[in-house]
């Protein structure tokens, strides 16, 4: 109990960060990709090599934040990441139909001002760093597609947030960005860059959405240095984590405002310590001895975005959209539990920048209630200082704006509530910048 409570304060179990929003996380599509690059086609190059069956990914995120108000001390960081990839199509390449293959790899470098500046944040804002400041295998699988692309088959080095509750990273605090499974429970859910050997099945459900499964291996070792560049089967897995997802995906109002409504649940066979009781069914803080190990992980999240309105922009999003993303944990093995977040982007803010974008978004990351209880308890009895951790609250504006195509730039402002989900820290104002390149 003592480990557990100490881990909260000192962020020792870091959510993992996802990719930049444009970073591959499936294979090219069967056309061309229209999305603009910084250094433009090279002289048709590009194109050339897509037609003959590889597509290329040449990418970079960098996230500058300054703590204006809280933390131990006031302090400006840095901190990017940059993005190697190529997509295969194996069926102009080798003839084998219907197959892609997907290659990533990441680098990781900078600074985490939570940690610098001493924020005591339970999520990091900054999102891109994280998991390690390194070169990683990110992505290495093998994606199939059978009956006229109604069933699709993935296997390889993978991640579980790249399929389900996928969720796109165009805020910089991680309370809004990603996979949100990953932000609560990051000791045992990998997001991006970190992928595990794996396989998803998904399968078309025409005129409502898809519904798919997946099976990944569960091994703390994926976050190790050792073998990092190569798609390495790791020994001693903990066992598996099996995640399973059904999406809605309208198109109200004639096709015009498109909707995603995602639901899904995870089970672990792993086994971790129990987060309040010991092996005699006791409070191991108080006891001293071992905390009891609980087998069977599982948690259930949603993910709600529909577009609202649509306005004159050339934008397909043009017009207000809006999210909703709740996600929740076992409270036997889960630190933080719970997550909830929502927000708006208004796309196309003036005629003359109809990619421009607005956003401002509100969220929640909360600690497990029997922590909570348990150090109510502690401070009762005076065994601890008297901090008692429950919610921690962000909100994050930022304005985007494309000034070159392939170069988008969000400056960025945060203010952080209660941070670490206790009132006796500051509150946190932070200034950031996001800055995504597509070389």
């Amino acid at each position: 109990m003592a480990v557990v409570l100490a881990s909260i304060g000192a962020h020792a179990e870091t959510p993992d960060a996802p990719a930049a929003p444009d970073a591959p996380t499936a294979p090219a599509a069967s056309v061309a990709p229209s999305e603009p690059w910084l250094l433009g086609n090279w002289g048709g190059a590009r194109t050339r090599l897509f037609d003959m069956g590889v597509d290329l990914q040449l990418g970079f995120v960098g996230e500058a934040a300054y703590n204006a108000a809280g933390g131990v001390k006031s302090l400006g960081s840095f901190t990017g990441q940059s993005l190697l990839g190529a997509t295969f199509d194996l069926e102009k390449l080798i003839t084998l139909p219907n197959t892609k293959l997907q290659v990533t790899y990441t680098s990781r470098y900078g600074r985490n001002l939570v940690e610098d500046a001493g924020l005591d944040t339970l999520q990091l804002v900054q999102e891109v760093w994280g998991r390690g400041q390194t070169v990683r295998l990110t992505q290495l699988f093998l994606e199939h597609r059978f009956f006229e692309e109604l069933l699709t088959v993935r296997w390889g080095r993978v991640a579980m947030g790249d399929a389900f509750a996928a969720f796109s990273c165009d805020f910089q605090n991680l309370t809004f960005c990603g996979s949100p499974p990953g932000n609560i429970v990051g000791n045992y859910i990998y997001n991006w860059p970190i992928s595990q050997w794996g396989a998803i099945v998904k399968l078309k459900l025409p005129e409502f959405g898809y519904i798919q499964a997946g099976i990944y291996d569960q091994n703390g070792s994926y976050l190790s240095y050792t073998n990092k560049l190569w798609p390495v089967w790791y020994p001693d897995s903990d066992g598996v984590l099996m995640p399973f997802e059904i999406a809605w995906l309208p198109k109200l109002d004639g096709g015009r405002l498109p909707g995603s409504y995602k639901v899904g649940a995870w089970y672990s066979t792993a086994t971790l310590n129990d987060v309040v009781r010991d092996v005699s069914g006791g409070m191991s803080a108080l006891t001293g001895l071992p905390a009891i190990q609980t087998s069977g992980l599982y948690g259930f999240y949603l993910n709600f975005a529909q577009q609202l309105t649509r306005n004159a922009s050339t934008d397909p999003k043009g017009g207000l959209n809006a999210f909703v993303n709740f996600s929740i944990a076992d409270q036997q093995t889960s630190v933080t539990w719970l997550q909830l977040a929502g927000g708006f982007v208004y796309t196309g803010p003036f005629a003359s920048r109809p990619h421009d974008q607005i956003a401002f978004a509100a969220g929640t990351t909360q600690i497990n209630p029997r922590i909570t209880g348990a150090q109510n308890t502690l401070s009762g009895l005076g065994l601890q200082p008297a901090v008692i951790r429950n919610s921690e609250y962000v909100f994050e504006l930022y304005y985007g704006l494309t000034p070159v195509p392939g170069l988008t730039v969000r400056p960025n402002i945060q203010y952080v509530y209660t941070p670490g989900a206790s009132s006796s820290n500051v509150n946190i104002l932070v200034l950031g910048l996001k800055t995504v390149i597509n070389f």
